[in-house]
């Protein structure tokens, strides 16, 4: 969703650069971004026109949405260039967005028709970036003056979701008239899976809006859709605090052998798939294994698995060591968590579940060596 830093962006743009016009532009589909958004057209298109209202030189222009397609920027250079001839043509872009530009479709297409305008978006540009830009393109970019807030759209994408639970938790960085039009459409809501927070305490939806804030910023690297990542963080506790005895549960058949701390992994799946709609194998998967872990996890499931334990809410010795390596090797990660687990647990003279034994095994053959948090 668009968001305020967004906004103080383009006020720093014009007051930089003395621009006439500012054509604020939703991508119909970004190459960096298939998978779709989850809002419409149609609804991006009036957050736009929302967020950059008070902004007079703004102007939000739909005209990627009515060309339907992939949005390949270069297209669209070509076109205002067309439009504009006259003009003295900026591209703005953020500083993640000037470190990529170099592997974009057609980049020299788009540094033909405009002059790329860039901006850090929570620290200062690195200066070598000058000097890569000249080398490949012959030219240099205009830089912004500003350094914004660490604000991100898949944090206030969680935010959203978990709305309702957590009544309104990090949702600053939305005007609040944008977030009054999501609520009303119902846009980037999971209500029928966010219903099974109603189901844990106060603390623990906490907890695992945590879970979710740092499955959902590390899904994208490797590949999962933010949804099932989502999906999976909000559901992995629903199980928690629900007696055998409820009715929600009159199905369920436990494995044998479950201590009480793992049990409600196998109950959250249950209720997940019976009683708050979700159907797909990997995020039951990822619900009923995050405790304990198993041989053979799929992505989503080590995701879920370390983010719980992971989750910056947690605090214990080594922990800041796991999630620097959390961010770098999640593979190398769950090796070394499993390891620490298990020295606890045997530590501490607790029974070790045999699956999370028979994990910590498997987990010993993936790439990546063993560290210590020390």
């Amino acid at each position: 969703p668009v968001h305020r830093e967004h906004v103080r962006l383009v006020k720093a743009a014009v007051g930089s650069l003395g621009l006439d016009k500012v054509i604020i532009m939703p991508s119909c589909l970004a190459p960096h971004k298939r998978g779709g958004a989850r809002a419409a057209a149609a609804d991006r298109l009036e957050m736009a026109k929302i967020a950059f209202g008070a902004v007079p030189q703004a102007e939000v222009s739909d005209y990627e949405l009515r060309a339907g397609g992939t949005s390949y920027s270069y297209l669209t250079c070509r076109h205002f260039r067309e439009l504009y001839p006259d003009a003295e043509r900026y591209f703005l872009v953020g500083a993640d967005m000037l470190e990529n530009f170099f592997s974009w479709y057609k980049p020299e297409d788009i540094t033909e028709n405009v002059v790329i305008a860039a901006a850090g978006r929570v620290e200062e540009l690195d200066p070598s970036l000058h000097d890569r830009f000249r080398a490949r393109f012959h030219k240099d970019f205009a830089e912004i003056p500003f350094v914004g807030e660490a604000v991100s759209s898949t944090a206030v994408c969680v935010s959203v979701a978990f709305r309702e639970a957590t009544g309104g938790v990090g949702l600053e960085a939305l005007d609040p008239a944008v977030l009054r039009y999501i609520g009303e459409h119902g846009l980037y809501a999971f209500p029928e899976q966010a219903a099974g927070l109603l189901l844990e305490k106060p603390s623990r939806i906490l907890h695992s809006y945590r879970v979710a804030l740092m499955a959902c910023k590390r899904s994208k690297s490797l590949g999962i859709p933010l949804e099932k990542a989502l999906i999976a963080a909000m559901l992995h506790d629903c199980g928690k605090y629900v007696s055998l005895s409820s009715p929600l549960l009159a199905g369920f058949r436990c494995p044998p052998g479950v201590p009480e701390p793992v049990l409600h992994q196998y109950t959250g799946a249950y209720l997940a798939e019976h009683s708050f709609g979700v159907s797909d194998a990997e995020i039951l998967d990822a619900i009923r294994y995050h405790t304990s872990g198993r041989e053979g996890m799929g992505r989503l499931e080590k995701l879920v698995f370390l983010s719980d334990m992971l989750e910056d809410g947690r605090n214990y010795d080594g922990v800041e060591a796991l999630r620097a390596l959390f961010w770098r090797d999640l593979d190398a990660c769950l090796k070394t968590a499993f390891c620490e687990q298990l020295a606890f647990l045997r530590a501490s003279g607790r029974p070790v579940y045999p699956l999370t034994e028979r994990a910590a095994e498997w987990a010993q053959t993936l790439p990546g060596a063993v560290q210590t948090a020390e």
